[in-house]
């Protein structure tokens, strides 16, 4: 045993079994790990005392040099430290907090006679900050509805009291148009302060008591018969309900409360948080995790409560959230929303939450297209259990009507995208009627002996535009026939003929996915693709065959004079049912009148 091994026994047996936090540390003595544990004793113990499946687990165990640990009373106090450890430290092997796009904020400035404005820029030595928002279009109502209630001024001109006493500034269009008070010649300097606090209520969620307040004023001024001043107030008191009703989602059940969302995307968590003050949506901000190890996704729920409610400085005692995080403030009434208003405002969290994370993924496709096709494939890898990435990609389909013209196709994805020049067609050579199964097995064994023959590669999944039957009929061509092992799948279709569900192994099993997953979608556009690719060469091919069994049979009709002829009639079936006079015109008697005595031969058998 090496010094390292005796000196972590060493440690491992006076570790005591109580709650607390615990810190690895590498032989250069850097923290690489941060965790916390109801019992220090088994929990650290635990990492070395068995094997672990997970190779980043065996990877921090491999470079432990040295632990240490601190005793806290409870386990709310291990989460508050660990939490401030990581933060402090950003040890290696701990999640790391990744900061996306900046949300805006509302700032009024600390001038004496304060602007107010949207801005992503924090500097609180110049100003006070409201937010931030999730939402850019509330930050738009809200400022809108300020400058519409007072008159306080949008330019940036240094104002003071000794510039506007010595009248250096004059009023500019905005006073005339009645959109400012014309603070900069002294108009409102009464009133400005006023404003600026009702306006600062207003940004805090307090609606409901300005409301109050000006419908008060227009009652004093009516009943002063100062009825110009009480319907300008009246017209506010309406401006105020219009934004009220945009805003208020709620109602009492519900005033102050944080909701939280949470998503996930592989390694990446995304966890959003919605403050809510008096029924309005005032602040909103969502958070990306990067896991580092196997974390729990209620671990990383109770973190991201814990940053995102000191981002917003929220003291509400109200939570609501998709389900139960590992640990949280006994003073928080924590509520899993299942009706009501409560479940309106988790599902807004939630779409809150998607809707970041879809942005985020676009955002990261953008800057790496490939990034998307392996991120789509490795989540269809992990939901069949394949061994390997399926990154070539086939799915067959058969076409026939009552057995006549016979054909299939076959598309193929790479990457999770069409390449086209690799489809192939096939004429069913060796099948005779309507069978598909057997139709299946011809091209499948067809479409790999070739590639045997020239020692290509194969594909890494193949995939049938249909169910059983038609797996079973690959897997025969494939295994029994060829002697091949690759992986197949059926896609099994609703009463709609839409993809409904992937079926994979024998006995195929479903594997259920949403519709709105980008797994579900690259199957359905597959399973699309296919069904139009076989389709179209169908078509073609019976069209191609009815041509040439009622014009390239007849004597005397060649390329030149069959173009002619179905120009001139549009169609078989035209040139079928007109007259002798009209073929003597376009061909002349002779070949007229002989091509017209054969199609009248050919419609007589």
């Amino acid at each position: 045993m090496s010094k390292k091994d005796d000196h972590i026994a060493l440690l491992l047996k006076r570790i005591p079994e109580s709650p607390g936090v615990y810190q690895y540390f590498d032989k250069d003595g850097q923290i690489i790990y941060v965790g916390k544990a109801k019992n220090l004793h088994r929990r650290v113990n635990s990492y070395f005392s068995k094997d672990h499946p997970s190779s980043k687990t065996r990877q921090l165990v491999a470079h432990i040099a040295d632990i240490r640990y601190v005793v806290v009373k409870s386990e709310q106090d291990a989460f508050l430290l660990e939490n401030n450890l990581i933060k402090q430290y950003q040890p290696r092997y701990n999640i790391l907090l990744k900061d996306g796009k900046s949300y805006p904020s509302i700032c009024i400035t600390k001038e004496a006679f304060p602007r107010i404005f949207k801005t992503r820029t924090i500097n609180k030595k110049t100003g006070e900050y409201y937010g931030p928002y999730s939402f850019s279009n509330t930050v738009e109502m809200v400022l809108e509805l300020i400058h519409k209630l007072y008159p306080i001024r949008t330019c940036n001109i240094p104002l003071s009291a000794d510039s506007i006493e010595k009248k250096k500034i004059r009023v500019c269009l905005k006073y005339h148009l009645k959109n400012c008070c014309g603070i900069c010649e002294g108009f409102g300097k009464e009133e400005y302060s006023q404003w600026i606090d009702q306006a600062r209520k207003l940004i805090k969620g307090d609606a409901h008591e300005i409301g109050k307040q000006l419908e008060e004023q227009m009652m004093r001024l009516a009943a002063e018969m100062k009825y110009e001043e009480a319907a300008d107030l009246k017209h506010k008191i309406e401006l105020l309900e219009q934004f009220k009703s945009k805003t208020i989602i709620t109602n009492s059940s519900a005033k102050d409360v944080d909701v939280f969302g949470y998503d996930e995307q592989e390694d990446k968590v995304y966890i959003s948080m919605l403050h809510v003050h008096n029924g309005s949506i005032v602040q909103g901000q969502t958070i990306e995790y990067r896991r580092k190890m196997e974390e729990e996704k209620e671990e990383l729920l109770a973190m991201g409560m814990m940053e995102l409610r000191e981002r917003l400085e929220s003291k509400t005692k109200d939570v609501i959230v998709p389900f139960i995080p590992e640990v949280f403030d006994d003073s928080l009434h924590v509520y899993i929303a299942f009706s009501g208003d409560r479940k309106k405002l988790l599902d807004l969290a939630m779409q809150n939450v998607r809707q970041y994370k879809l942005d985020r993924l676009k955002q990261e496709d953008k800057l790496n297209p490939e990034q998307r096709g392996v991120r789509i494939l490795t989540e269809l890898q992990q939901m069949m259990g394949l061994e390997t990435l399926p990154r070539w990609i086939d799915c067959f389909d058969n076409s026939n009507i009552q057995g006549e013209s016979a054909v299939a196709g076959c598309v193929v994805y790479r990457m999770a995208k069409p390449s086209k020049s690799d489809y192939k067609k096939f004429d069913i050579k060796t099948v005779q009627g309507a069978d598909d199964y057997a139709s299946m097995r011809e091209v499948v064994r067809r479409r790999y002996q070739h590639i045997l023959d020239e020692n290509g590669q194969m594909p890494d999944l193949i995939i049938a535009d249909g169910g059983l039957g038609q797996m079973h009929a690959i897997r025969e061509a494939v295994e029994d026939q060829l002697g091949l092992k690759i992986p197949i799948a059926g896609l099994k279709k609703n009463d709609k003929h839409r993809t409904q569900t992937l079926l994979f192994g024998f006995p195929p099993k479903e594997i259920s996915m949403p519709v709105t997953s980008e797994v579900f979608r690259l199957l359905t556009n597959i399973q699309d693709e296919v069904h139009r690719f076989a389709i179209s060469f169908h078509k073609n091919k019976r069209s191609k065959a009815q041509i040439h069994s009622q014009l390239d049979d007849l004597q005397g009709v060649g390329e030149v004079t069959k173009q002619k002829i179905l120009t001139h009639f549009g169609s078989v079936k035209r040139a079928r049912a007109a007259k002798k006079e009209e073929w003597l015109k376009l061909l002349g008697t002779r070949r007229g009148s002989d091509i017209y005595e054969q199609i009248q031969v050919q419609i007589s058998l």
